[in-house]
């Protein structure tokens, strides 16, 4: 969906998302039919838990696991390399400092053998990690003395912010629990020595949502040889089998980044391990805990009201307003219907703390994806995944540095996924329209899990926007997923927007049935069948794919398939094109080169993409694509793609702001990358890339992944994608069309729950000029206050600045009350 200018994708900072000029909030009527659905929404997955079957008699261990420890002893292990860990109960609550002085650590025998996944399996890791395991009434708590011979200095540790990704690529200690224990779950929490970390959400071995937030305390020391960290993390704060004697599934993790290495509790293989980061998502690999008792179940309520006010100016056609005041009040509600299951309701939704957009350069002729912002839709949003078929080859085993993507956005793909295949869910179509925020008068949502099934369920009601002509509309969806075999599921997925924005009369809906096999480690077979049904739109409006791909340590391959009908309307999902079927062809090698010691892996991969016109048959897009990259024991990579393509436009397309006329382009291009690794101050990947370009050329040159660390509190992250595009022979209108997309973040933490970020952006495309400043405090768990200014201006780099178009100060504060 592309934006109407930067940042009003997620919505301009201050803007009430019922917008300016809309109607009022509905009444009691909207409300009730709002209240209605919310319990229509709780009452399925209650009804599922009532119906579903009994845990299974015994200890609850699975037969693969190692005998349980026999106290004092708090972990066995086989010959397999699976472990079993006791948790031990404690009669006092530990004092979260990080220091590590209490009889537990002196009282207890510590979890200490690790085993190193990189950059030798199974090898014995290059430095010691102690970490203990206890509960109480109220807490879970897991603390772990991580030795470290080299002096501080020699540590990669340059981030503090909560769930700043490049934490994943700083020295640190996780630990990973499968609390369902159902090996395809789990939940994750990451902490590097300078206390900033990450918690986040496992879901079905392949998304990591690091958007779920849940109050944990979180503290880090030092001792003499290293750093230490302690975690309490409450059973409120986790969902999980009824029962009073729980078994889990547990796995840990180690990096010590100056060396590349990656230790875990278990062994984790080479290629599921990927770039490092990855090894944690076999949740089937973890071990297992036993000995958590948890307390009885009690009310299990969060109520967390909202303050908001601010100023407003806004330029764009329409009422204009000039630093209107505002002001407005809203709930949000979570109850657990049970230990695993549990409701959200919101009232009032307000998103003015999400940052803005991030700006992209799009060299294609079809939409833009915008990646989803607001914590309503984050949380469990993995249980909504619908024909993706799990993560692409790009992301593991030999597919490229640590945070590459799949695919870029001027349509090179890496790796074998479809570059096209839909996404049937898109939540960005709730409260968003042509880019412009839809105000969102209230709705529910159930998520969790009921026996081996998977439930999510939503319900929301939004209101009018003249702005661009949306319509009242309630968006409903329902997903379903089970468990089978070992590692594998089928599931089926249903949603109904009740006012198309296609057709005038009646609504939307699809509905799909999707199944993901895994059989031994590496192999997977995936496929999906939907359809769509939209009044007045009466041709082929189905889609299906298949994939089988085998993701080995030294060899990789697939085969994708994807067909989506000319009228396929998902007005709820994201769709780049319909009318097509494609089909995609990947294969890797990747041998690790010991005669080499500065290098780790070489990896050479082929992809072939074919796409033609599932009407008529002909071609519309091909590509072949070669990858070479080169994997150094520092971190670094040097990457080298060439890519050969075909594209036929059967009209006029307008790409880049130039007007293609219809023919058939076949246009070459290379491009070379070089990733400066975490270890350094400066990383990032630099790359260049020249070649033809539909009647033309193109040269690119771009900065991706860059941050510069200034101080362990303050760092910047620029970002370039300039791309010069000469394009001489258009009859219309020859020349340059150039676009070029500049931003940079900079944050600066205070502790790992307060931070101000500043993002800057200019798009030569559009001429725009954005600046989004947040500041965000944490000032008690749960309870946050931002303060948010936000400008948007068309500019003109020939003019000596630009013109307002829209400027926004929020200041939002919310309390958590825990019931």
């Amino acid at each position: 969906m592309p934006s109407r200018r930067p940042g009003s994708g997620a919505a301009i900072a201050g803007r009430k998302t019922a917008g300016a000029g809309c109607a009022p909030p509905a009444g009691a009527p909207a409300l009730r039919r709002i209240a209605l659905r919310a319990a229509a929404l709780a009452w399925l997955p209650a009804s599922l838990a009532a119906q579903a079957p009994a845990p299974p008699e015994g200890d609850g261990v699975s037969r693969d696991a190692p005998p349980v420890p026999v106290a004092p002893e708090v972990v066995s292990r086989d010959q397999a390399g699976q472990v079993t860990v006791r948790a031990v109960r404690l009669a006092d609550p530990l004092v979260i400092d990080g220091a590590l002085d209490e009889p537990l650590y002196r009282e207890t025998p510590s979890v200490s053998d690790f085993v190193q996944s990189l950059p030798a399996e199974g090898a014995t890791p290059t430095e010691r990690t102690e970490a203990w395991v206890g509960f109480d009434d109220a807490n879970v708590y897991v603390a772990a003395r991580v030795w470290d011979s080299a002096p501080e200095e020699a540590w990669v540790a340059n981030e503090m912010r909560r769930d700043a990704p490049s934490i994943q690529l700083n020295d640190q200690f996780g630990v990973f629990l499968d609390t369902y224990y159902d090996r395809r779950n789990g939940v994750g929490f990451i902490v590097n020595p300078l206390g900033g970390f990450i918690d986040l959400q496992i879901m079905n071995e392949e998304d990591a949502n690091t958007d779920w937030n849940p109050v944990a305390e979180i503290r880090t020391g030092r001792f003499e040889g290293g750093w230490s960290v302690e975690m309490a993390i409450p059973f409120r704060s986790l969902r999980y089998q009824a029962g009073r004697d729980q078994v889990w599934g547990i796995q840990m993790r180690r990096s010590i980044v100056r060396r590349n290495e990656w230790n875990h509790l278990t062994l984790v293989s080479y290629a599921a391990v990927g770039n490092g980061t990855r090894g944690t998502m076999r949740v089937s690999s973890y071990g297992t805990l036993v000995g958590i008792q948890p307390p009885p179940p009690g009310r299990n309520l969060e109520i967390k009201p909202y303050a908001i006010s601010g100023l407003r100016t806004d330029r764009s056609p329409g009422p204009e307003l000039a630093n209107e005041a505002h002001a407005d009040l809203g709930l949000d509600v979570k109850y657990g219907i049970t230990e695993n299951l549990t409701a959200d309701l919101t009232l009032n939704t307000d998103f003015a703390q999400v940052e803005v957009d991030e700006q992209q350069a799009n060299l294609t002729r079809f939409n833009v994806f915008f990646p989803e912002k607001r914590e309503f839709f984050l949380e469990s949003q993995g249980i909504f995944e619908f024909g993706n078929g799990g993560r692409g080859e790009g992301s593991s085993g030999g597919g490229g540095p640590p945070g590459s993507s799949s695919v870029s956005s001027s349509g090179r793909g890496r790796g074998a996924r479809s570059v096209h295949a839909p996404t049937l869910f898109y939540s960005r179509r709730i409260g968003l329209q042509d880019g412009a925020p839809v105000p969102i008068l209230g709705g529910g949502r159930v998520t969790g899990k009921v026996g081996s099934f998977d439930v999510g369920a939503v319900g929301i009601r939004t209101g009018p926007e003249g702005s661009v002509g949306a319509d009242p509309a309630t968006f409903t969806v329902v997903r379903l997923r089970r468990d089978i075999l070992a590692r594998s599921n089928v599931g089926v997925l249903f949603e109904d927007r009740s006012t198309s924005v296609t057709s005038a009369a009646g609504g939307n809906r699809a509905y799909g049935a999707d199944a993901n096999f895994a059989f031994l480690e590496n192999l997977q077979i995936f496929g999906y069948y939907a359809r769509t049904e939209t009044e007045g739109l009466g041709g082929r409006d189905d889609s299906y794919r298949s994939r089988v791909a085998w993701r080995g340590n030294i060899w990789s391959a697939s085969v994708d398939h994807t067909m989506v009908g000319e009228d396929f309307n998902p007005e709820m999902g994201f769709l780049r094109r319909r009318g097509f079927r494609e089909t995609n062809l990947f294969g890797r090698w990747s041998p690790r080169l010991e005669s080499v010691p500065s290098v780790r892996r070489l990896s050479l991969a082929g992809r072939v993409m074919y796409l033609e016109n599932e009407r008529v048959g002909f071609v519309e897009s091909r590509q072949q694509a070669t990858r070479l990259e080169v994997e150094f024991e520092n971190g670094d990579w040097l990457t080298v793609i060439l890519t050969d393509v075909f594209e036929r436009l059967s009209g006029l397309t307008r790409i880049s702001g130039a007007v293609i006329p219809t023919g058939s382009y076949p246009f070459r291009d290379a491009e070379v990358s070089y990733y400066l690794g975490p270890r350094r101050r400066v990383s990032g990947s630099v790359s260049v890339t020249r070649g033809s370009f539909y009647s033309g050329s193109v040269t690119a040159l771009g900065l991706a992944r860059g941050r510069i660390e200034v101080l362990p509190q303050l760092s910047l992250e620029p970002s370039i994608e300039m791309n010069w595009i000469d394009l001489p022979d258009l009859q219309e209108r020859a020349g340059q069309f150039d676009q070029h997309v500049l931003r940079t973040r900079a944050t600066y933490s205070l502790g790992p729950r307060s931070f101000m970020s500043a993002l800057v952006q200019y798009n030569t495309e559009s001429d725009t000029f954005g600046a989004n400043v947040r500041l965000r405090w944490e000032w008690a768990p749960g309870s946050e206050l931002f303060i948010v200014y936000t400008e948007d201006r068309d500019a003109d780099v020939l003019d000596r600045w630009s013109e307002l178009s829209a400027r926004a100060l929020v200041i939002k504060v919310n309390h958590l009350l825990r019931l």
